[in-house]
């Protein structure tokens, strides 16, 4: 496997094992708002792992995310869909090489918010198009719904990483500033 932010592959496993148990299991709790359509808060944790450790982590931490909450849900597993979030994931991981690393350098401007929050809509709109389409054309589902599905999951995820993601990025981005801020003590 290759490595993806300079870490080595057992770190890549377990980081991606970690994001898609979060966004799997935290998947499970949603709220339903139109056929088979849910807003779903795991949204902002794929967002985080994808914006944090890149598009490779980002598409298996969707895909292997969305595939575990499909599962444990009891609906059926709906590749077409699993691809939309790996694809969110891919999309989102663009982020950190975009902003040019500011969140591992402790910083969030408004600039690099701003482009979070377009690439997360683009992410949701490219990705679950995808979805949508490949929903008509392989299960024969009516095209009005599938796309008015997608409509409603692209806004609505960006709603969510807008507000919860962000605010994770922050959290992150203010801890790597406090521990830029360490210093060696030389006196012990």
């Amino acid at each position: 496997m290759s490595t993806a932010k300079g870490m080595n592959s057992v770190k890549m496993v377990v980081v991606i094992a970690i994001g898609a148990a979060l966004y799997g299991l935290g998947g499970l709790i949603a709220m339903p708002i139109f056929a088979n359509t849910t807003l779903k808060p795991a949204m902002a944790i794929l967002a985080l792992f994808a914006a944090l450790y890149g598009p490779i982590v980002g598409f298996l931490v969707g895909f292997l995310g969305h595939w575990l909450t499909d599962l444990l849900a009891g609906w059926g597993v709906w590749f077409t869909w699993v691809l939309g979030s790996g694809i969110v994931g891919l999309a989102i991981g663009l982020f950190g090489k975009m902003s040019k690393g500011c969140v591992e350098k402790g910083e969030l401007p408004k600039s690099a918010i701003t482009l979070f929050i377009i690439i997360s809509f683009l992410g949701n709109f490219i990705g679950y198009m995808v979805s949508a389409i490949l929903d008509y054309i392989i299960f024969t589902e009516p095209l009005d719904k599938v796309i008015t599905q997608q409509l409603i999951i692209a806004f609505t995820n960006t709603v969510i990483i807008a507000i919860l993601g962000t605010l994770l990025l922050y959290l992150v981005a203010r801890r790597n500033k406090s521990k830029q801020n360490l210093t060696k003590d030389t006196n012990a």
